[in-house]
């Protein structure tokens, strides 16, 4: 049965909606907010039956949730901040999701990018929604400077004291005067926000000319065959994609997709993760 009514158009211009799952409670594993802990918890996935983007309802009020509650369900505190980071910058390669994404990330720089442009310099990166950081520490370890910014200002002392990057604590849809950057990043979210389209078109005015943005997102098309209780599709997703959807974010956001893939992660999340370019004028 097609779920279309009340339902938004879809990034594609859709509006036919099936409804994939139904949940009455949280998932195992998913992070109970305070907002999602009070009262019922109803919520529905539904999948765009033109392209195959999903979008996750419901009328929960999650206003607060990246000015402190999701680091607080995540990590507790400052300290579990720190652990948290120790833990997962310990993993072998093999089994580092970031070891993964910055290999990736290099690799693509050293194609995309002239020797000269970094003669006097090194390569800059502004990763948005740095969270624990593990992925600076290790874009730094490959060469690179990089800015974390995130709205939670634990997460920015943790980058600036334990990582050792600059730290910006902003919300990205209204800072300001934020630098210019090689390549900025968005590793897994893009997902969280409701219109992804204006915020990646935001970066745009972050970009150094010739730079780049990385993105990674949840790869709805592959994780739905697993079922309701996969992490893709966690409460605090609005949006889960499809390689078609990815296709069409970029470019509704003023941007070029020089490669997608789809990938399963050594932690187990089925991934879409693609490098675009600003659109010639």
């Amino acid at each position: 049965m097609s779920g279309n009514k009340s339902r938004p158009a879809c990034l594609c211009g859709g509006s036919v909606w099936k409804k994939v799952f139904s949940y009455d409670r949280p998932p195992q594993g998913e992070n109970l907010f305070g907002f999602s802990k009070r009262g019922s918890y109803s919520r529905e996935v539904f999948c765009c039956q033109n392209c195959g983007h999903f979008i996750s309802a419901h009328c929960m009020d999650e206003a607060a949730l990246y000015n402190g509650e999701y680091v607080n369900s995540a990590y507790g505190d400052k300290q579990g901040i720190l652990q948290a980071f120790t833990k997962i910058n310990a993993l072998d390669d093999s089994r580092s999701d970031n070891a993964g994404r910055v290999r990736r990330i290099c690799e693509f720089a050293g194609r995309f990018f002239s020797p000269e442009r970094f003669k006097d310099r090194k390569p800059s990166i502004l990763d948005v929604g740095s969270g624990l950081c593990v992925f600076l520490y290790r874009m730094k370890s490959a060469g690179w400077e990089g800015t974390a910014l995130d709205p939670d200002p634990r997460a920015i002392e943790h980058a600036q004291k334990n990582v050792g990057v600059t730290g910006i604590c902003a919300d990205f849809t209204t800072a300001k005067n934020l630098g210019s950057y090689d390549a900025i990043a968005f590793n897994k979210v893009l997902e969280h926000i409701k219109d992804p389209v204006a915020v990646l078109s935001r970066s745009a005015e972050f970009l150094k000319r010739g730079g780049f943005v990385y993105v990674e997102l949840p790869d709805g098309e592959a994780a739905v065959t697993e079922g309701p209780g996969r992490e893709e599709f966690f409460i605090e997703h609005h949006h889960i994609f499809s390689m078609s959807s990815f296709a069409l974010l970029a470019s509704q956001s003023g941007f070029m997709a020089l490669f997608i893939e789809r990938l399963r992660e050594p932690s187990g999340k089925f991934t879409l993760r693609g490098c675009l370019t600003l659109k010639a004028k």
